[in-house]
């Protein structure tokens, strides 16, 4: 089972630095998780869409640990 959280507004700094914390906590990428940054871009339509990351954990405890450190 997977579960995806998704961060809006965050600079890719910031992402980064999320992603250090959980690699230093000992989750490995392609195992507990992974991530895929979303950049802000302009929009002749509708105007500025804003930053998102989407987290994709393959373990329900670390979905839920994540979200309630990060995604607050």
């Amino acid at each position: 089972m997977t579960a995806e959280i998704i961060i809006h507004n965050r600079d890719a700094i910031e992402i980064m630095d999320i992603v250090k914390k959980l690699r230093a906590d000992g989750w490995v990428q392609g195992r507990d998780f992974d991530f895929y940054f979303h950049q802000s871009y302009w929009d002749g339509m509708i105007g500025r869409i804003p930053s998102s990351t989407k987290f994709t954990f393959y373990t329900e405890k670390y979905a839920l640990f994540f979200a309630l450190k990060y995604a607050s």
